[in-house]
């Protein structure tokens, strides 16, 4: 498979027409140009028998040197078995899940997924069933005595140590 077949002026120069057309550089890299004069690096893959794209930034705030970089490291998850695609999205929701819990702490509520979270849902649930005397009393003794220990763990993390 050929790589890096053209120069930089070649990118440079890409002028927008009528459709988008991509310009080849090799190994999976492509400069797709839009017809809106957008220049955009994009990686074509194939992962489990299925072409993926990979956005890899737009020209010129991505080099041709920087995107032919980012292909690399796609290309080295990709030889272990990893879907680049897959890991980028997992990324975002982590980042995204960080930001919500940062925003519920400064509220005043529990993070996501954490023992405080999943028993006060746990016991909101089971309130109809008791009275409000004896839902208080519950939800009291885990705010005076478990929630100051694991209740900001997350809850696939807690081990039987933890309780």
């Amino acid at each position: 498979m050929a790589k890096e077949l053209n120069k930089e002026s070649v990118y440079r120069s890409a002028k927008p027409k009528q459709k988008d057309y991509t310009i080849n550089d090799g190994e999976g890299l492509v400069m797709l140009v839009k017809k809106t004069g957008v220049k955009t690096w994009r990686f074509i893959y194939r992962y489990q028998s299925k072409q993926n794209r990979l956005g890899l930034g737009n020209y010129p705030a991505t080099t041709l040197e920087a995107a032919r970089q980012s292909v690399i490291k796609a290309r080295q998850q990709l030889a272990n078995g990893i879907d680049p695609s897959e890991t980028r999205k997992q990324i975002k929701a982590d980042r995204e899940t960080a930001a919500e819990n940062s925003k519920r702490l400064e509220d005043g509520l529990p993070i996501l997924n954490s023992f405080e979270h999943i028993a006060r849902d746990y016991l909101s649930s089971i309130a109809h069933g008791v009275r409000d005397v004896t839902h208080n009393k519950k939800l009291r003794r885990f705010e005076i005595h478990t929630f100051p220990v694991i209740g900001g763990i997350a809850i696939a993390a807690i081990k039987s140590p933890d309780v």
